[in-house]
């Protein structure tokens, strides 16, 4: 155990809440699962339980894989990813899949394992990356807007449009990320105007063509994203409408201390009680106690990227950790503002705690990097103060030898002054005395 907790370096507290997520997930997850049991595994929950192990299993060897990885590395890497990224959303976007029904473009199989995962959120990651590399960069004459126009917006913009199309949630959160980041980058602010500018009329244009061509499968899902506003905006019946009805009943039902665990009733009628609406399940089951403790846990968690990335010595550092730190904790809020319907229904999981392969290892995978981030800047705290134990430690030999030095000194005169009051053989002892 010692050993294991040697090898884990970067900040502690970072691994302590992602810890407690992870182990606190198993309880929710095994109690929503109930129902999708009894639909589609036969009523065995054991299943679901195991594959959320090997989910959090997994993802706990991807943060302990990526954490070793210098974090610099990343820098000049995400300029042949991205490019890989582009390729495999174009892939996910044009497949025209379906998975039980529903609309499969924001998914992708990889082959010979069967195992899908959102190309987005890997697209997520390389993109802030991107963006903090652009940002740390040194220039010699001051940053224009054309010349920032085609090495970060064109990128951001074409990565964003991939996904835009099947998950306006996803797209809307990464521009919102991506714009906190440049201005936290110090990019100017008239810029930003700009582009904010800009996105808003792209996206004008993207629903107008949509209804131009409403039969196009490229643009069936504005008409989703038109009816749940609709359904946040009024009290129309719909499916969106009845899972936040089902949700705000299990959030009333729960009071303050719960009902207990495993005993949510709401989770039978939740189509999406292990993943989308989890939340739901733990205030119900937990009450508003267990509910503002998984908010405080995040809200911490928050406060602690902050710190790490104060303490980052450069600025690549600083960005990477608030380019991949903030998007895990505003994902979270946005999962639990959907819940108590403050938002519109958007498919956003609850971080680490939402049952789901992908969505867990991408998290990891930011999680990974931001320790790899803090774990640089503790070898270099480490390397300083053992540094400093070797200066005092020189100082303090050369202080030793000083004081030798000296005594030596102080005896050799007073040796001398011994010397001088003997009298010499053949001296006449009265001469002594007179001239003393």
């Amino acid at each position: 155990m010692k050993t294991l907790l040697h090898n884990l370096k970067g900040d502690k507290v970072i691994w302590s809440f992602v810890a407690l997520l992870a182990l606190f997930s198993f309880m929710p997850v095994f109690s929503a699962s109930t129902n999708l049991a009894y639909m589609n595994g036969g009523g065995n929950t054991l299943t679901f339980i195991v594959r959320h192990f090997v989910h959090i299993f997994i993802g706990f060897l991807i943060i302990y894989w990526v954490h070793k990885v210098p974090y610099h590395y990343f820098r000049n890497a995400v300029l042949f990813v991205l490019p890989f990224v582009w390729l495999l959303q174009a892939i996910t976007l044009f497949q025209g899949t379906l998975i039980g029904g529903v609309n499969a473009a924001r998914w992708i199989e990889v082959p010979f394992i069967g195992i899908t995962f959102q190309p987005s959120t890997f697209a997520f990651i390389t993109l802030m990356i991107y963006v903090a590399r652009f940002l740390s960069r040194k220039r010699v004459e001051p940053l224009s807007f054309k010349s920032s126009l085609l090495e970060l917006w064109v990128p951001v913009g074409f990565t964003i449009m991939f996904v835009l199309p099947a998950n306006f949630s996803t797209a809307a959160l990464m521009f919102s990320m991506v714009v906190m980041l440049v201005f936290i980058g110090q990019y100017p602010l008239k810029y930003i105007g700009l582009i904010l500018g800009s996105a808003v009329l792209v996206l004008a244009f993207f629903v107008l063509v949509a209804k131009a061509f409403p039969d196009a499968t490229f643009f069936n899902r504005v008409h989703t994203w038109e009816n749940r506003l609709a359904s946040f905006t009024t009290d129309k019946p719909d499916e969106d409408n009845y899972q936040i009805e089902k949700a705000k009943i299990a959030i009333a039902s729960g009071k303050i201390y719960g009902l207990g665990p495993g005993k949510s009733v709401q989770k039978n009628f939740l189509p999406q009680s292990s993943s989308d609406f989890i939340y739901a399940v733990i205030v119900e089951e937990y009450g508003l106690i267990g509910g503002f403790g998984v908010l405080l846990i995040y809200l911490l968690l928050f406060l602690r990227f902050v710190v790490a990335a104060h303490k980052a010595k450069s600025i690549f550092g600083k960005l990477v950790v608030v380019g991949l730190g903030f998007p895990i904790v505003f994902q979270a809020l946005i999962n639990m503002a959907v819940a108590v319907e403050l938002l519109p229904v958007t498919g956003q999981t609850l971080p680490l705690i939402s049952s789901g392969g992908s969505s867990i290892w991408m998290t990891c995978v930011s999680l990974g990097i931001i320790i790899g981030v803090t774990k640089k800047e503790e070898e270099i705290a480490q390397e300083l103060e053992e540094k400093q134990q070797r200066d005092e430690a020189l100082q303090r030999l050369i202080d030793q030898q000083l004081k030798r030095e000296e005594m030596a000194e102080a005896e050799l005169a007073t040796r001398d002054i011994e010397t001088d009051d003997i009298p010499s053989e053949g001296a006449n002892p009265m001469d002594a005395v007179r001239n003393k």
